[in-house]
């Protein structure tokens, strides 16, 4: 179930790399956002899995209010963009599983995929809807990463990286940045 999860979460930052419309972005951004729910869910961490949740889903919904209005996937010029989620999600499969020791390969995986993926998108984003959705994405799997603690870190990490998910998302993607 873990590997399945992680799976949907690098599809969610693959999404929200290879989109320019704000549908893409919020169904990426909603995927990330329920796939590392269901991950601190599944590390026992209950209160965080449903405040990441909330969080991704607010954020997904206010990513539909703006940005370009299409799907946006994969148009012309798209291929280093692919290129870079295949590269992106077998280089943090290689670290999850091969270099990193430890329980909990699944989590270490999607928070991987999801920081370098959300990372690239915010240097590469010409769109603000595009870069605000990518932080948004970034401050969900920091949010998650919170799970790796041995003991409880608390309800505060989860609840701040929800909160700036959906402030990033509520921000309105007027201008472009850069040209």
């Amino acid at each position: 179930m873990t590997e399945a999860l992680a799976f949907a979460a690098w599809l969610g930052a693959a999404l929200v790399v290879l989109s320019d419309g704000r549908r893409g972005l919020a169904l990426g951004l909603g995927l990330v956002g329920a796939a590392l729910a269901g991950l601190a869910l599944a590390t026992s961490h209950q209160l965080g899995g449903i405040a990441l949740l909330a969080g991704g889903l607010v954020a997904a919904g206010l990513r539909l209010r703006g940005g370009p209005e299409s799907w946006g996937l994969m148009e012309p010029g798209s291929t280093p963009r692919i290129i870079l989620t295949v590269v992106t999600g077998l280089f943090s499969l290689w670290i999850a599983v091969t270099v990193a020791t430890g329980d909990q390969a699944s989590l270490r995986f999607a928070v991987l995929a999801v920081l370098g993926l959300g990372g690239a998108r915010v240097l590469q984003a010409r769109e603000q809807a595009a870069s605000m959705t990518a932080i948004s994405s970034l401050a969900l799997a920091l949010g998650a990463a919170a799970a790796f603690t041995g003991g409880d870190p608390g309800l505060t990490p989860y609840v701040i990286a929800a909160a700036i998910a959906a402030a990033g998302s509520a921000l309105s993607p007027a201008q472009r940045i850069g040209t």
